[in-house]
């Protein structure tokens, strides 16, 4: 995954409540077994004019020449809930975003960001709606380093999040990554193991052979 520490781009609001995964990326747009080529279908029952086609509807937010290279997304109550399909981020970071901001996340889905290095960031509605502009877009710069959100202006608007997940995206693990950083623990716990457990690591046939005899005796 790639770092984030400060990231800085424009801001566009989509602030409608309860934005579930089917919405982020619906079923019919699942047509990938990878990460990739999912972009295209976000959004897609309010990107583009009719189910399946490819018409973008102008009045959708995305679509409009001030929003069209937006990497801050700032949404409504309850972003992501619903089925727990990952591909909702995985379009969404391939589309290009690397912040949402929302005052509350599906948790499943609020899980799935971090694991693949994109960063929801917990701000209240109030705010949210301070921040969001439908004519000038604004500029935002998230800071993961300090956590903090600076807006336009310049004012700051700390958020929280726990500190396994900060770490994972600032050094941009995922959780086997994350693991690995533990190899040297891992391994002298194994090398301990085997002198205090040696039969837990007998080869599969001799492990047989010795459950048999003991079974038969």
């Amino acid at each position: 995954m790639d770092k984030l520490r400060i990231h800085r781009g424009v801001a566009a609001p989509l602030l409608r409540i309860n934005i579930d995964t089917d919405a982020i990326i619906p079923s019919r747009e699942m047509k990938q077994v990878s990460k990739t080529g999912l972009g295209e279908g976000l959004f897609a029952g309010w990107r583009y004019i009719e189910p399946g086609g490819r018409t973008l509807n102008p009045d959708f937010i995305l679509n409009q020449p001030n929003f069209t290279k937006a990497t801050i997304l700032l949404a409504g109550v309850n972003f992501g809930c619903g089925s727990s399909r990952e591909h909702a981020v995985w379009a969404l970071k391939e589309y290009g975003f690397r912040v949402l901001v929302a005052p509350s996340f599906g948790a499943i889905f609020y899980n799935n960001c971090i694991r693949n290095g994109l960063l929801p960031v917990v701000l209240s509605e109030a705010v949210i709606g301070k921040l969001a502009d439908t004519q000038i877009p604004s500029t935002l710069t998230v800071d993961l380093e300090r956590c903090v959100l600076v807006s336009q202006d310049g004012i700051e608007y700390p958020f929280e999040i726990q500190a396994e997940a900060r770490d994972m995206l600032l050094d941009g693990l995922d959780p086997v990554a994350l693991t690995l950083k533990l190899n040297d623990r891992i391994l002298a716990f194994q090398q301990r193991d085997r002198t205090e457990r040696p039969w837990i690591y007998l080869p599969s046939t001799q492990w047989v052979q010795r459950n048999r005899f003991q079974t038969t005796k």
